[in-house]
């Protein structure tokens, strides 16, 4: 069915489809425990917009359209988004050294602010948000840009790392002299019409969503704590609604003024290099990259404590869609609401990478061993019948599945489901399995037991 189709189900009657659309997200919102939701859907005639629920489940405040919800990592959009128009205005250059502006990744002079941006520096992913928690920018980039720590030369892989962000977000400051909050609202929030809002802040600006947790043993929904730690903030520490991330992405493909056309283009660009596994199909400057029916989405995923958000964006039609949810169970009905955009109106939006076609399992005894990602361990292990599993910092081991192109699945142990999980990465001169990418983030093998 194609693209034109959306534009012509909305032009001939909105009213029918925000109503279907309305419907299916108070039923799924029910069905995966969500309190509260928003999906914005814009193919540059119209907008659909429509919310459910609430934005706290303990007072029951209403969740509006104008709900701010964490973000997560969408806030890394938004972040590379600012040093792209910084290097626009000829503040930097993309493949200037990173150690250039920022002294604590001296010890990496070939990293460039391009690496940062595309997860392609090696570095690792940075400590967990509690062991973060009241250190500084330089203590945090020196004790994570340490050469020994590097996963693989600047350039030549991929893996997901908070560290990079943080390393981008204190290089805005540096341009800038600014601190990253006023850099992000006065270049880019103001200019897109949203209110800026930030986890920590003082006060709140807008009303706002609290995330939730499903308490296993009672059923019951309970409020989660955001602990993202104030360093961290280039990574995560945004709030927006849904209609907000949807002016984002008209940035994206080029129907806003606030991103210049050539500076959107080049963030949506494969760039060489950069596989990112599970997480997309390929990866630009900042974005994430979807490859559906031969043309190419851009976007983000993020996660805060009891959140799920979402930003899907494709130029050639100028159908952006993006949601904000506030509750784990919410990525689950982001995936079926996408189904739903098909089914309503012929609009395949992405929602995760084409699925890989592999045949048979294999076993792959040479994958053992322990892998590391800065502080994270991650160790590979044979059962009693021969089958590896996964344990991550000394976790329960999930069961992997093996294939020839070393790919693997994780296996739910109670339900048996597969879900891709990563790859293994032989060494190019020796051919020795030397590294594991799983959900994007990628360890080192340090020893094969």
């Amino acid at each position: 069915m194609p693209y034109t189709t959306a534009a012509t189900i909305i032009e001939r009657s909105p009213s029918r489809l925000r109503e279907a659309l309305q419907d299916r997200l108070d039923v799924l919102a029910r069905t995966h425990r969500v309190p509260g939701a928003h999906l914005a859907v814009d193919i540059g005639t119209d907008v659909v917009s429509v919310h459910t629920g609430t934005a706290d489940a303990t007072t029951g405040t209403a969740f509006t359209a104008d709900t701010a919800v964490p973000l997560g990592s969408v806030t890394k959009a938004y972040t590379a988004a600012v040093v792209m128009l910084l290097a626009d205005d000829g503040d930097l250059e993309l493949d200037d050294p990173a150690s250039a502006f920022l002294p604590e990744l001296r010890a990496l002079p070939e990293v460039t602010i391009r690496h940062l941006l595309s997860h392609t520096a090696g570095l690792p992913t940075g400590p967990d948000s509690d062991t973060a928690a009241g250190t500084t920018v330089s203590r945090y980039l020196a004790g994570v840009c340490a050469t020994q720590d590097t996963l693989f030369a600047p350039g030549t892989g991929f893996s997901y790392s908070n560290a990079g962000y943080v390393a981008a977000g204190r290089l805005i400051e540096s341009v800038t002299g600014m601190t990253w909050q006023e850099a992000v609202r006065a270049l880019l929030l103001e200019p897109l019409g949203t209110t800026a809002a930030h986890l920590g802040a003082s006060a709140p600006t807008r009303p706002a969503a609290v995330g939730h947790a499903l308490n296993t043993a009672t059923g019951q929904l309970r409020p989660a704590r955001q602990n993202l730690a104030p360093v961290e903030a280039p990574a995560g520490a945004l709030l927006a609604s849904a209609q907000d991330l949807a002016a984002l992405g008209r940035s994206l493909i080029g129907r806003s003024a606030v991103l210049p056309p050539a500076v959107a283009e080049l963030m949506r660009t494969p760039v060489p290099g950069a596989d990112p596994g599970v997480l997309a199909d390929a990866w630009g400057l900042g974005v994430a990259l979807f490859k559906e029916d031969g043309r190419w989405w851009c976007g983000h995923d993020g996660n805060a404590q009891g959140t799920s958000c979402h930003l899907r964006a494709e130029p050639d039609s100028g159908v952006v869609v993006a949601f904000t949810g506030n509750a784990g169970g919410a990525t689950a009905l982001w995936h079926d609401l996408a189904d739903d955009l098909t089914r309503l109106t012929g609009v395949r939006v992405p929602t995760a990478p084409a699925p890989a076609q592999r045949g048979e399992p294999v076993a792959l005894p040479e994958c053992v061993g322990t892998y590391r990602n800065g502080a994270l361990a991650y160790r590979i292990t044979l059962d009693v019948d021969g089958s590896p599993a996964l344990s991550v910092d000394g976790d329960l081991p999930l069961p992997l599945v093996c294939y020839a192109d070393l790919t693997c699945d994780l296996v739910d142990p109670a339900t048996g489901r597969r879900e891709p999980g990563g790859r293994f990465h032989r060494d190019a001169a020796t051919g020795t399995v030397d590294r594991v990418q799983i959900s994007g983030r990628t360890a080192r093998r340090t020893s094969t037991s």
